[in-house]
This record gives structure tokens, C-alpha cells and sequence, in this order.
């Protein structure tokens, strides 16, 4: 399966933005998202913009601009965010067609079809509404909070320190 990062922090994202959308009525600046999940705000940046483009997300510029999602919660399965950002869970190494071994079809053909076919239904039943009342996601959420106001917390005191030394 080729599952990459950009797969596995799309739904991330989307599921922090899901998150904090349900906490608070602005939009969710990807610069939060970035400190929250330890992912660079350029990453983020790159995948929102395919996100956008894909129906799944709007964004609001100006100072209190951020992203919101553009569809409920219950509408936006994992599989289609994976496949905005270009991904695919294919476990076939000739990605169905059937060339895979000198051209020809290999012996496990049939079982590597089989999962990457029950694997993608799987991700197509499960929304960001699901994700959001699974048992660790909100423990999680609020461990990620805490720590990211313990960042900017530490952030500002050590920008007043260099300020004024003493």
C-alpha cells in the first residue's frame, strides 16, 4: 500500500480542523493546525489548496481568515480526502493493471486487488463525523491543546526575556 504522508495528514488536518470547528465559530488558521500536529505550515499550505480545489474545505482570507469545512461532518469520507490529495491505497505493486510480473499478471494478483478493494470501501464508510466519537480522538485533541498553548506560552515569555534582559 502507498499510503504516504500526504494521505495520512490530509485527514489529520481535516480532522483537527473538524475538531476545532465544533469548539469555536471563526475559521481555523492553518498556522493552529500546523502547531498542533507537528506539520509544516507549507505542507499544509500545499494539501489545503488540493483540499479546496476538491470541494472539501473553504477558505476566508483577512486577518481572522483561516479554513472551514465545506460539506457535515457526516458527508466527508476518508477515502475522498485521501483522493483529493492525490493518493490511493493500492496495495497491487501494478497498480490493476495486471503487468506485474514481466508483464504478465502475478500469482497474488487477485489477493493484492481483493485488498486494495477492501480497504478503499472500508475508508469509503468512515466520515469525519465517525472519526470525531472514536475513543481516543477527543483524549488526544485536548492533550494537543494543552501543549500547544504551552508552546506559545513558552514562545512569548522567551521573546520578553530577549526583550529585556536582565
Amino acid at each position: 500500500m502507498r499510503l504516504t504522508t500526504r494521505g495520512r495528514y490530509a485527514v489529520t488536518a481535516l480532522l483537527d480542523l473538524a475538531i476545532q470547528t465544533s469548539q469555536q465559530e471563526g475559521a481555523v488558521s492553518l498556522s493552529d493546525i500546523a502547531n498542533r500536529q507537528s506539520i509544516s505550515i507549507s505542507y499544509l499550505e500545499q494539501l489545503f489548496s488540493k483540499l479546496r480545489k476538491r470541494g472539501l474545505v473553504t477558505s476566508i482570507r483577512g486577518a481572522a481568515g483561516g479554513y472551514h469545512l465545506a460539506k457535515p461532518l457526516d458527508e466527508i469520507d476518508v477515502m475522498s480526502i485521501i483522493s483529493a490529495v492525490d493518493e490511493s491505497v493500492d496495495a497491487m505493486q501494478c497498480e490493476g493493471r495486471g503487468d506485474c510480473q514481466g508483464g504478465t499478471m502475478c500469482l497474488t494478483h487477485d489477493l493484492w486487488c481483493a485488498l486494495s478493494n477492501h480497504i478503499e470501501q472500508y475508508l469509503n464508510n468512515i466520515t469525519l463525523a465517525q472519526l470525531l466519537n472514536m475513543k481516543n480522538v477527543q483524549s488526544v485533541s485536548e492533550r494537543q491543546h494543552i501543549s500547544s498553548i504551552t508552546k506559545d506560552i513558552n514562545t512569548i515569555t522567551l521573546s520578553t526575556s530577549e526583550a529585556n534582559p536582565a
